[in-house]
């Protein structure tokens, strides 16, 4: 006969086994599975917020070098405008100064007594030195090379004079004066030049 099993003394295999997970709460498992897919959807979201933020800030930065171009070039615009407006009128007033010098050289000439004539040429001297006054502020300068080397940058030269004691390309005579504006050429020099002098040295 089977003696009987004490429960105390001798426990079944199966209640000496440790507990299976079916004991696990079926809900805080789907609680944390919900939580973690928060956490990767989150940040994914904050990935995409990341890059739209990079994107912008690039379009942003790029209008900004845009317009700060545009504005320069309305700037340069703008100065080139009243530039050329300012060389307009000193391109007109320039034939008047030419008028001026040919009358004071044609009355220094004739002069061969005061009265009537030294008044007239005071009172054209003053006329031509308002002109250049004029010229002066607008940043107008005056080109007489006499005597000068002949440079085909602000000169025009009109001709040639054997000259075999001046140095070859020296400036000789100034038929017209010549312009400059803001280191630009307005209207050349138009010189006479020498020929058949000596090299002239640096």
């Amino acid at each position: 006969m089977t003696p009987k099993r004490n429960p105390i003394e001798n426990p079944r295999d199966d209640e000496r086994a440790p507990k299976s997970d079916a004991g696990t709460d079926p809900e805080l498992v789907e609680d944390l599975g919900a939580l973690l897919d928060a956490g990767a959807s989150a940040s994914a979201e904050l990935e995409v917020a990341r890059d739209e933020a990079a994107r912008n800030l690039a379009t942003a930065q790029k209008w900004q070098a845009e317009f700060e171009n545009y504005r320069k070039r309305q700037e340069r615009d703008a100065a080139d405008v009243r530039g050329r407006a300012a060389e307009r009128i000193v391109t007109e007033l320039i034939p008047v100064l030419d008028d001026l010098d040919r009358a004071i050289a044609h009355t220094v000439a004739s002069s061969a007594s005061g009265g009537e004539l030294d008044h007239l040429l005071s009172g054209v001297e003053m006329v031509r030195t308002r002109v250049l006054t004029v010229f002066s502020k607008e940043g107008v300068e005056v080109v007489d090379p006499i005597g000068a080397e002949f440079d085909p940058n602000l000169h025009q030269a009109v001709g040639q004079r054997e000259d075999a004691d001046v140095p070859e390309h020296t400036v000789v005579e100034v038929y017209q004066k010549g312009y400059l504006m803001a280191g630009r050429v307005v209207r050349p020099a138009m010189v006479m030049v020498s020929a058949g002098g000596p090299t002239r040295t640096a």
